[in-house]
């Protein structure tokens, strides 16, 4: 027996509750994990309070795109009894069973080992946000953005992808801009190593012009909307802009000129089908860029299976700075 966070439904309203389950319950797959931590995204906040499409699996459902677990069961050779697995991505939480349970049942083929040097908690203080400003990160360096070319603008960047993001670039070197709509971030951001912070309002009005004066090597933007119109508007000559997000809009209105009079790019990164063996690579450089001081530095605090609810308001709401761990056994 476990507890898990259901999602489900009455003729009347929708509901969200811890509720006790047994194996019996749980979904397909060929591996069963004991969840020793989950973490509460973005993504997960919308799918808890119903305010975004994001669980399109069958009521009820176990929301959480994020674990890391000890494996119990196994019908695969190449997963063993006793390993700690990590699975981010691939449906979990949207159209499978995700994170917010103490057991679950996912497929071997969507599993990464832990890498060396992590503990399980460190591996939810990175979860889905860090490994989606990682996949960021190495997108700038494989399209030409290195240090020297210029400043680098991260938006969101009091959130768990821009945290990250702002982190792992700063400790390889670049000049950091950090746009943030909370005053009280300024400190938590700073040290984390940005080295300059704007007001959210400063790209979030939109571009003023379809070509304004260029101004960044680079970006990571988790926001989308009119801010990635106004990064997109400011970006120097063969500048690249990596988009993660969407909390400020879905819709993108900008023009061609960015890309043919300064060949821009605007390279897209998806973090939930990401390949296998890029996604090796790229948890093996969180291990090795993710100090102890960074982690303890990020994680905002860890929270029980109960209090995810309430927390998920907070995330909307952007009173969150860092990451939320969930512990389902807490």
């Amino acid at each position: 027996m476990f507890n898990a966070l259901v999602v489900d439904h009455t003729d009347s309203a929708r509901t969200v509750r811890v509720q006790t389950l047994d194996a019996s319950d749980l979904p397909e797959g060929d591996v069963e994990v004991e969840v020793l931590y989950s973490s509460l995204n973005y993504k997960d906040a919308l799918a808890v309070t119903g305010r975004g499409k994001i669980i399109r699996g069958e009521l009820p459902f176990v929301p959480g795109i994020d674990l890391v677990g000890r494996v119990v069961a196994s019908d695969v050779p190449e997963v063993a009894p006793g390993d700690v697995v990590i699975q981010t991505g691939w449906g979990l939480g949207e159209t499978h069973w995700g994170g917010y349970a103490g057991r679950q049942r996912v497929w071997a083929r969507h599993l990464v080992p832990l890498p060396e040097g992590l503990t399980p908690l460190d591996a939810m203080v990175i979860g889905t946000a860090g490994f989606t400003a990682m996949l960021a990160v190495q997108t700038l360096e494989e399209h030409g953005v290195t240090p020297d070319r210029g400043e680098v603008v991260v938006t969101g960047a009091s959130g768990g992808v821009g945290s990250f993001a702002v982190a792992l670039l700063a400790r390889a070197g670049y000049h950091v801009v950090a746009s943030t709509g909370s005053a009280s971030a300024h400190t938590y951001l700073t040290r984390l190593g940005a080295t300059r912070i704007i007001p959210r309002d400063t790209l979030g009005q939109g571009p003023q012009r379809p070509l304004d004066s260029a101004r960044w090597a680079g970006a990571v933007d988790a926001v989308g909307g009119a801010t990635l119109a106004a990064i997109l508007s400011t970006l120097d000559r063969h500048g690249c802009v990596a988009a993660c997000g969407l909390a400020g809009g879905v819709e993108l209105h900008t023009t061609v000129f960015p890309f043919i009079l300064r060949g821009v790019v605007l390279a897209g990164i998806d973090s939930n089908t990401c390949p296998n063996d890029r996604r090796r690579q790229i948890w093996k450089r969180l291990a090795e860029a993710v100090s102890e001081d960074l982690r303890e530095q990020i994680l905002a605090r860890i929270i029980s299976l109960e209090a995810v609810p309430e927390a998920s308001e907070a995330v909307l709401a952007g009173r969150v700075q860092g990451r939320i761990v969930v512990d389902p056994r807490a």
